[in-house]
């Protein structure tokens, strides 16, 4: 049995700083909520964390762009028939209705915030398709830097409202709560300058979490090299219940760059793997082998334009037949014009490393991309814990189901992020809010951390063993060292708390959490493949796998059966 830390060994906090609600996490998630809340609340105290810059997230990292039924051809029923399609049987229906009727607004209002999305001839929004979508429904910026315009904008916005204060380089610990179980704030450390240089706490009775990722659990990912699953961790330890870990979709296209050549560039813990976006099979481009050879001719009638779970697997199954570590993108057929306009950043990446998209096809190959489970939520973003909210990749709204839909990820923080701030403004104005008063200690029991020297072998048994290929025996053989990596008694190191050990432990956390959903599915469904149960089953796994730590820090699963559909 794993035992985990229920609280993060750390110093008692040498500052404090009260608030009315804090949100933590600058991407889309965090600063449409932060918008948000100082529209429906011009009086209330919003106090921003981020781990880094405010730009250092993943949401600068979105090429693709954002999901909306916004053409006259479209519409919310059509853009939601496929999010159903790509969640395999998953997805809560209410919350997916929820994402696509509300989207077009939000995406509108990131267009009048400033925004500078990419425009037809006529001033209409430029549509484009990615994989699973049936209709042009994909808005973009820049071409391909749509995450970079979209995040430009929302800082942009933040930085002009002098009310919201801003903590930068804040790595957030631990929820505090107060003697109801109810959120009550966070416990930070801060790498700063003065009184609020090392761990502080911040007081508030509404806290957000907008955390981002966990593709840092394993060793090839496009996520930056904050995202550590810190959210999820927090979560966990806080008691708050987490759904749908298993479901982890891995990019069929990141970039393949020889070792000496990704050392440079990410393959080294907290690294990261450049993106090769969706939108460029969108216009055209074909996977295919060495020798030329489609690689998605047959395998599925979307062909390359298969959702990314089916790309990803297809990819794989080659790789290991062939016996090679990457495939290649063909987008020569595009012409020069149209690679270098529709996608100047990748274009601009590619050469760096020696790759002219326009005369070569492109080495890629699958990492890790985006969770589609996280800290578990209802419609209005509010988790399982009262005051606490989740919002962006962190949470589980339960849009997603198996496997996400490309693009969908910016469209829900926009529109839960939104939501959450009419809920905080709902509760305020009932009276539900009160002032915040954490319960004594801060720092309770299992506070124990894992050695940081650790980190590269627990993301290669995540690769694999928990990657895009999994099995009883994989599985077990991860959860065997992700144990052996929490047994100080076994390696004989002594932890330091602070940053590298902190990260480090919420790593172990999530992905022991991750691998022990993923041993209890027993199918494949969605992003989630068993090579040992290579079918899905809706007989027994029509359902979602909720997970929490008790009290003692020992992992509860239990398996919450789909409503059935009205």
């Amino acid at each position: 049995m794993i035992v985990l830390p229920c609280r993060l060994g750390a110093p008692r906090p040498g500052w404090s700083r009260a608030a009315d609600i804090v949100v933590i996490g600058s991407g889309i998630a965090g600063l449409t909520a932060v918008l948000h809340l100082r529209r429906e609340l011009p009086a209330a105290r919003v106090l921003l964390v981020t781990k880094a810059h405010l730009d250092a997230g993943s949401t600068r990292w979105a090429q693709g762009g954002i999901a909306a039924a916004l053409a006259a051809e479209d519409s919310p029923a059509d853009h939601l028939a496929d999010t159903l399609v790509a969640g395999v049987g998953l997805c809560d229906p209410d919350a997916a209705r929820v994402l696509v009727d509300e989207g077009p607004a939000r995406v509108r209002e990131l267009a009048e915030l400033g925004a500078r999305f990419d425009r037809a001839d006529d001033g209409s929004f430029a549509l484009t398709r990615e994989g699973g979508h049936l209709r042009n429904r994909i808005v973009h910026a820049g071409g391909d830097a749509t995450g970079l315009e979209v995040e430009r904008a929302l800082i942009a916005a933040v930085r002009a409202d002098p009310a919201v204060e801003v903590i930068e380089n804040a790595l957030v610990l631990d929820l505090l709560r107060d003697a109801d179980g109810r959120a009550a704030g966070a416990t930070l450390h801060v790498l700063g300058e003065g009184s609020q240089d090392g761990v502080g706490a911040v007081t508030a009775p509404a806290v957000v979490l907008a955390t981002g990722g966990m593709g840092q659990i394993f060793a090839s990912t496009t996520n930056p090299g904050v995202s550590t699953g810190d959210g999820v961790a927090l979560a966990l330890r806080a008691g708050a219940v987490v759904a749908d870990l298993e479901f982890v979709q891995f990019h069929p296209t990141a970039l393949w760059l020889p070792p000496a050549e990704s050392a440079q560039v990410g393959a080294q813990p907290g690294g990261q793997q450049p993106l090769v976006s969706e939108a460029m099979r969108g216009e055209g481009a074909v996977l295919v082998d060495a020798a030329g050879a489609r690689v998605m001719a047959g395998a599925h009638p979307l062909a390359d334009l298969a959702p990314r779970d089916v790309v990803a697997k297809q990819m794989s199954r080659v790789m290991a037949a062939q016996g090679v570590e990457h495939l290649y993108l063909d987008a020569r057929g595009l012409g020069a014009q149209t690679i270098e306009r529709r996608f100047p950043s990748i274009t601009a990446r590619c050469r760096s490393v020696g790759v002219d998209p326009v005369t070569m096809p492109i080495p890629v190959a699958p990492a890790a991309h985006y969770a589609s489970g996280g800290v578990r939520t209802d419609l209005w973003g509010r988790t399982t814990v009262p005051g606490l909210y989740a919002c962006g990749e962190v949470a589980c709204t339960g849009v997603h189901g198996a496997n996400r839909l490309a693009s969908n990820s910016l469209l829900e923080g926009l529109v839960f992020a939104a939501r959450i701030a009419q809920d905080i403004a709902g509760a305020e104005h009932a009276g539900r809010c009160r002032d915040a008063v954490p319960a004594a200690p801060v720092v309770g029991r299992g506070s124990g951390l894992t050695d940081p020297a650790e980190r590269a072998e627990l993301t290669r048994a995540m690769t694999d063993g928990a990657g895009v290929l999994r099995s009883a025996d994989s599985l077990r053989a991860t959860a065997k060292v992700l144990a052996g990596l929490g047994d100080l008694r076994v390696s004989g190191a002594t932890v330091t708390a602070g940053p590298p050990a902190w990260e480090m432990t919420n790593l172990r956390t999530v992905a022991t959490a991750l691998v022990a959903a993923a041993a209890t599915r027993t199918e494949t469904r969605g992003s989630h493949w068993r090579e040992d149960f290579g079918d899905r089953d809706d007989a027994h796994w029509l359902g979602r796998i909720l997970t929490r730590l008790d009290p003692e820090g020992e992992l509860i699963i239990n398996v919450e059966p789909m409503r059935p559909a009205p």
